[in-house]
């Protein structure tokens, strides 16, 4: 998803094109999962007229400040992207729409002209963004639950170090919790702590001050690595990680080394086994569960602590999967074949009668066991007499 790189370019990109400049018309998608708790004619009267001031982010939140409130905010989710016509603005590299052939976009959900003519449209594929209308954004949740941004309100190398040391998580699912430090995703999460050669799962209390002086350097430098080239990914330098850790497993190597691949923080995880190894008492746990087969499961501290917008959005992300691929397909006699998947996804009541419908069938079977024993001991009572 769209991780701090994108959503400052973006708002770089709105901050250099369209601040001072009035809302002539708006257009707003209408898509209650995306734009939430206003109509689209609500939010389009709120937005015409006035002038945007300024383009503010926090973490991977942006919104715009009009003249007045309230004020546009976005989430962007999993492919939340703004575009600007005729202007190059970054986008995640699963979130990019073609919008050479049709502007705006199908997957526009605010589009936006201004008194210049100059238009900006923000669209989501995967509809997992959000889009509000507040008052105020930085005192409404999620963005007032938010830590320190990496990039605005960065720790010194000294307080990011003591604050791990007295973090029991794994390194990898802290940096993901928002509420600890906004704007770190996947990606970055990945990428800071190969550079810095430390283990996802290795707990961050471990650490010693070198490295965790190592990885504070290594956020820094790369989110602003990321931003000196517009957060395009295809010009990150050729040997980070980013551009092999989507790689099939066994097939994905950087600077020659293997990448691996894990379940940290609730996430997906690459790491270089050769260089980024575990120790301590994270070490011997994993040596456990894999001696342990039957107990080996996500780790549960792990995932309590990613976000909850991270968490949201990937449990909406697997249902999507789920329910795709438990879809009925039609056999070649014409009849309906059904998946588990579909069944665990058919409405309770459907469930519920099946249920039903099986006790009732476990009574009866249950009865006609009952009345054959009766019916057994008279007849043996008969041959008796």
């Amino acid at each position: 998803m769209p991780e701090l790189p994108e959503v400052e370019a973006a708002r770089r990109a709105v901050e250099e094109h369209c601040i001072g400049k009035r809302i002539k018309s708006a257009k707003v998608a209408d898509d209650p999962k995306v734009i939430e708790g206003v109509s689209p004619p609500n939010f389009e009267k709120s937005l015409v007229g006035k002038t945007i001031v300024a383009a503010h982010r926090k973490g991977k939140h942006l919104w715009l400040q009009l003249g007045s409130p309230p004020f546009p905010t976005f989430q962007f989710g999993m492919s939340g992207a703004v575009y600007i016509k005729g202007v190059a603005v970054t986008k995640y590299k699963r979130a990019a729409v073609n919008d050479t052939d049709e502007w705006p976009s199908k997957y526009s959900k605010v589009f936006i002209e201004l008194d210049d003519g100059l238009e900006l449209s923000f669209t989501d594929k995967r509809r997992f963004a959000r889009v509000r209308l507040l008052q105020d954004p930085t005192s409404v949740p999620p963005i007032s639950e938010l830590g320190p941004d990496a990039l605005l309100e960065p720790m010194t190398a000294d307080e990011f170090a003591n604050s791990l040391n007295k973090k029991k998580l794994g390194i990898k699912a802290l940096l993901l919790d928002q509420s600890y430090i906004s704007g770190i995703g996947n990606w970055v999460a990945d990428e800071v702590l190969y550079q810095a050669r430390i283990h996802p799962l290795q707990h961050a209390t471990s650490l010693s001050k070198e490295s965790c002086v190592t990885l504070h350097k290594s956020i820094n430098e790369v989110i602003h690595k990321a931003l000196e080239v517009g957060a395009d990914s295809s010009q990150f330098p050729k040997n980070w990680l980013f551009h092999y850790r989507e790689k099939k497993p066994g097939k994905a190597f950087v600077d020659g080394k293997r990448i691996e691949f894990i379940t940290a923080g609730g996430r997906t995880s690459a790491f270089v086994p050769e260089l980024q190894k575990l120790s301590g008492a994270a070490a011997e746990k994993v040596r456990k569960k894999t001696t342990n087969p039957k107990k080996v499961n996500e780790d549960d501290e792990d995932n309590n602590s990613e976000s909850g917008e991270e968490r949201d959005t990937e449990t909406e992300l697997k249902k999507e999967k789920a329910t795709k691929r438990g879809r009925p397909k039609p056999s070649a006699k014409g009849k309906t074949i059904t998946s588990p998947a579909f069944e665990e996804y058919q409405p309770k009541k459907t469930i519920r009668r099946t249920r039903m419908e099986q006790a009732s069938a476990v009574e009866m079977k249950s009865s006609k066991s009952v009345k054959a024993v009766k019916k057994d001991v008279s007849a043996k009572k008969r041959g008796k007499k």
